[in-house]
Order: structure tokens, then sequence, then C-alpha cells
């Protein structure tokens, strides 16, 4: 799971990114962060998938 600081910093850049005031820096940074939120997203599901048990 990702911070909280990340998380948060992901929100300013969306919030930012809608009034449309991203520098270059900042697009790369949110680019990066999102793909970082994806990985442990699909890491958490991933495992989620895992521990489910069907039983018939």
């Amino acid at each position: 799971m990702l911070s909280k600081e990340k998380i948060s910093r992901i929100n300013e850049l969306a919030k930012k990114s809608k009034i449309g005031n991203l520098s270059d820096d900042e697009k790369k940074e949110q680019k990066k962060l999102r793909e970082e939120y994806l990985k442990s997203f699909r890491k958490n599901f991933k495992n989620q998938l895992d521990s489910i048990e069907i039983v018939d």
C-alpha cells in the first residue's frame, strides 16, 4: 500500500491538472506516482483473489 503522503500528492496533482497548471516535471511525477499506485493496487487485488477459496 502506498503511503498517505504519496496518495495526498497524487490527489494534489490531479486537482492541479484539472485547472491546467501542471509543469512538465509535475506531469512526470504524476505519471510515476500513478504507475506506482496501480502496481500496488494490482498486487493487493491479486493477493485477495489468491486467498479466495471456493467451496462447493
